[in-house]
């Protein structure tokens, strides 16, 4: 069976009772950010190319309140690998130009700090804050934006009001990350957890940083994320080598990026005796482009299977970011009758497949990869859901 998720009101109470547990008070404040899957347009957002994701109704919720002083006080609830579950923030001086924060802590409050750092409203004041999810851990459903974009939400709540555009949060959210993660990521992640609509797909060109509303509204048809729990961990090597692959491509073929590449330039790369690598990784990326701007109007007609096939295999073979496990789960997906498509979803080595499957046959997908996947699955059935917004508000006591 899949797992349960979570709701979003029942993970604020469980927020709740972890704040009144360390700070023996009441929240004022609680706001949530989900993660997401991405449908098709993989390592794309970073070549200027487009993405179709969705958000998920698996998030992150933070309760809190401000507190006097420049010292902020965070909890999470999720184990971290050296133990440090409690961190602080420095906040900026509100009355310098210099918005820096400390960059010292456990890894999940850099994220944070980076938010906090790059905040596009008026300073914000200290608080105290409990960060509760039920986004998984390096499964690929970019549990590291939907951290920051929940920071960047609950700032604006306790800072009030302001003029900053959903695209302009969304881009300090992913400075942050540049910033303070040390993850050169793409604008996808950031853009579906602020802007993300129930029963809705979003389309995003990476470039003009456009969207567009993709109706995913048959009730025939779910989504299955399908973690393969192994782990992957992208701020190593190989994912600023794939973009500095891509980029060194571009450059061969004089383009801005390889959004203006088209699939006869991979023939010219290689009469330039680019390495082998570099070939694979733009050929990737100049096909993955044309099947994501396929894939919404295949979408509409839920002609879907071939391009998430060939997305998988890009993806595993010129891109090779894909490894046995995950092989192994889209091959079991796809041997049942009823699914529309499957492929790894997010930064890959590891984390999430993606399936397409009509809701008749979703039970017999997941008996099957029980039976023969060698590792130990995890499953949730999703539909798409809203983006980041205030849960609720608390009265102070």
């Amino acid at each position: 069976m899949a797992e349960k998720v979570v709701s979003c009101d029942v993970l604020v109470d469980e927020a709740k009772a972890a704040f009144r547990k360390e700070f023996g008070e009441e929240p004022t404040t609680a706001v949530m950010a989900p993660g997401r899957v991405n449908l098709i347009g993989e390592h794309t957002d970073y070549n200027d190319g487009f993405v179709m994701p969705m958000a998920l109704p698996l998030v992150t919720v933070i309760v809190g309140k401000k507190i006097a002083g420049n010292e902020s006080v965070v909890v999470t609830t999720t184990a971290s690998a050296n133990g440090s579950n409690k961190a602080t923030i420095k906040m900026p001086d509100r009355n310098s130009k210099d918005k820096s924060v400390p960059r010292e802590g456990p890894n999940w409050i850099m994220y944070m700090k980076g938010v906090v750092a790059n905040y596009k409203g008026a300073s914000p004041p200290a608080f105290k804050a409990v960060v509760h999810t039920s986004v998984p851990i390096g499964g690929g459903l970019s549990s590291s934006a939907a951290l920051e974009v929940a920071t960047y939400v609950f700032l604006d709540e306790l800072t009030g009001p302001n003029s900053v555009t959903l695209n302009e949060k969304a881009l300090a959210c992913q400075q942050a990350e540049h910033e303070y993660a040390g993850m050169p990521c793409g604008i996808m992640d950031q853009f579906i957890s602020l802007m993300g609509k129930k029963d809705h797909a979003l389309l995003i060109d990476c470039r003009s940083l456009d969207s567009t509303l993709i109706p995913l509204t048959d009730p025939n048809v779910v989504v299955l994320v399908t973690n393969s729990n192994v782990k992957h961990e992208l701020t190593g090597s190989e994912y600023p080598t794939r973009k500095k692959q891509c980029q060194e491509a571009a450059a061969i073929l004089k383009k801005a990026s390889l959004r203006d590449a088209k699939i006869e330039d991979v023939d010219y790369l290689k009469s330039k005796n680019a390495d082998e690598e570099v070939v694979k990784r733009a050929r990737h990326v100049i096909t993955e482009i044309k099947r994501t701007a396929e894939a919404a109007e295949a979408l509409k007609q839920m002609d879907y299977k071939k391009l998430m096939i060939e997305s998988h295999q890009s993806l595993r073979d010129d891109y090779n970011v894909s490894c046995p496990d995950v092989d192994s789960l889209v091959e079991l997906a796809l041997e049942v009758e009823g699914v529309l498509g499957s492929r790894i979803t997010g930064g890959g080595f590891g984390g999430c497949t993606v399936t397409l499957v009509y809701a008749h046959a979703v039970d017999k997908v997941i008996d099957n990869i029980k039976k023969k996947y060698k590792g130990k699955a995890t499953f949730y059935v999703c539909k798409p859901s809203e983006g980041a917004r205030k849960v609720c508000e608390y009265k102070t006591k």
